[in-house]
């Protein structure tokens, strides 16, 4: 069977889909009364179910290497299944609790069904995804306390995020005190990542220990400012090859020792406060220490810099009311990976993928990147968005990082030879990505969309160098 036929195979029931949310809303007529806000409320919002089903179908070429000679096990079409379900629990103003559960599946994919490994959305079986209580009402007193298993998204989700596009995500084991008022929030957390582990209990990282103290205010006018101080401490998090979990590597995949300070700043403007303009900005530093592996390994001195701007104009008063945007971003890399320093900019637990390319090519590392937009509403549940991007290594002395922070495009040449004593080319290409989402309720949409990476001379001068291309079509009902 054909890569085409095998693809067209995986969409037709994510499409089959949309058709049928659309004819059931032709036949069935509408209620006589408004329905509630969410008909999974119960008991006057006490205990509110919500559940999520998402269904996607991606189809990828030369994503992984760039040469079209090889038969990568990437260069294939799969589907991805994710099912979620919560409840949340309030029996007071008070007190919350939540607990969800999640179960991730990928099939017709010749990688292995294992998160994490060679890119591989791979299988995690119904999982506790999150479990928290949280205490406190900020309407009476500012203080509240988060303690539990739980998704972090802080910011722009440029370093700390749950994964959207992920089929997995991303939650950590934590515990949040934060303070609120109408124009301030400052948390303070204390956290692990949560591992992912096919057929075996989801637990956190005890190896992996993140601290931080974010703050949010409106207090500027026309924008919000956050200022953050994150610390990682991490251990050693080889693979654990006992014969219990021989097929499964301990954790997913979160790299070498390190020990780093983060400090940051980022400024957002209000939406619709600007006569159609926007704009945002964020800017990290770093500093601390790495190892090349484990604590016993070569010690590096940490410091790296990181820097985003971008800005747009939506025509308010014209059709499909475009939006035009321009943005630029930077990750320092390492200028001597034999000097006892570096300057290779750490990504954290970022939510990479609609940041630097729906193509998952890069992460805020080791990188600098332009991308203009265009955004239009065709209709009110129509949206169109295309893409252009060109990408450059900050320095060829480091290596190219892929969407995780961790994965290197390519550490040798064909011949064995280091790609950090090349010389290459920093231009590393060019991405066009267009998506096009269709939302035919609050409760369902679908959405599809293409890319195509044009290779550039980095690729050309470290080895293979033909494009890749990348396809999907996602549908998600969620209540």
């Amino acid at each position: 069977m054909s890569r085409t036929t095998r693809l067209a195979s995986l969409l037709l029931p994510a499409a089959a889909l949309g058709f049928t949310a659309v004819q059931a809303g032709e036949t069935v007529p509408p209620p006589k009364a408004a329905p509630p806000e969410n008909p999974l409320s119960l008991w006057d919002g006490s205990l509110v179910i919500d559940f999520q089903e998402r269904l996607r179908a991606e189809a990828r070429e030369n994503n992984r290497d760039f040469d079209s000679t090889l038969h990568d096990d990437n260069d294939d079409s799969w589907l991805l299944n994710r099912f979620r379900l919560g409840f949340t629990l309030k029996p007071s103003p008070w007190v919350k609790a939540y607990i969800q559960g999640q179960d991730s599946r990928e099939w017709f994919s010749d990688r292995p069904k294992i998160p994490g490994v060679h890119s591989a959305d791979g299988n995690d079986a119904f999982d506790l995804r999150q479990a928290y209580i949280q205490l406190g009402d900020a309407k009476e007193f500012p203080l509240l306390l988060n303690v539990g298993r739980k998704s972090l998204q802080y910011g722009d989700r440029r370093l700390v995020a749950d994964s959207l596009w992920s089929n997995t995500g991303r939650t950590f084991d934590q515990v949040t005190l934060r303070y609120e008022t109408p124009k301030l929030w400052v948390d303070a957390f204390a956290s692990r990542p949560v591992q992912l582990k096919a057929d075996r209990f989801d637990d956190a990282d005890a190896e992996d220990n993140f601290y931080g103290v974010y703050l949010s205010t409106t207090y500027v006018p026309h924008q919000t400012t956050d200022l953050y101080v994150l610390y990682r401490d991490k251990s050693d998090n080889q693979p654990d090859l006992s014969p219990v979990n021989s097929i499964d590597p301990r954790g997913s995949g979160t790299g070498p020792a390190a020990r780093f300070t983060t400090i940051g700043t980022r400024f957002d403007s209000t939406p619709g406060e600007l006569h159609g303009w926007d704009y945002n900005a964020e800017f990290a530093y770093q500093f601390g220490d790495l190892w090349e592996t484990d604590r016993n390994s070569k010690k590096l001195q940490l410091h790296a810099f990181a820097a985003h701007v971008g800005g747009g104009y939506t025509f308010e008063d014209v059709a499909w009311k475009p939006r035009i945007g321009l943005e630029y971003n930077y990750a320092s890399g390492d200028d001597n990976p034999a000097d006892g320093r570096s300057s290779s900019f750490q990504n954290l637990y970022p939510g990479n993928h609609e940041k630097f390319g729906y193509m998952d090519e890069f992460s805020w590392r080791n990188q600098h990147d332009l991308r203009l937009q265009l955004k239009v509403k065709p209709t009110k549940n129509l949206e169109l968005e295309l893409h252009y991007l060109a990408y450059w290594l900050a320095d060829t002395s480091d290596y190219w990082y892929r969407s995780n922070g961790l994965t290197a495009l390519r550490t040798k040449t064909a011949i064995g030879q280091d790609v950090r004593t090349l010389g290459a080319s920093p231009f590393a290409g060019q991405e066009i990505d267009f998506a096009a989402t269709y939302e035919f309720s609050k409760n369902f949409k679908l959405q599809g969309g293409y890319s195509h990476f044009f290779a550039g001379s980095y690729l050309r001068d470290t080895g293979a160098h033909d494009d890749a291309d990348f396809g999907y079509l996602m549908g998600t009902l969620q209540f």
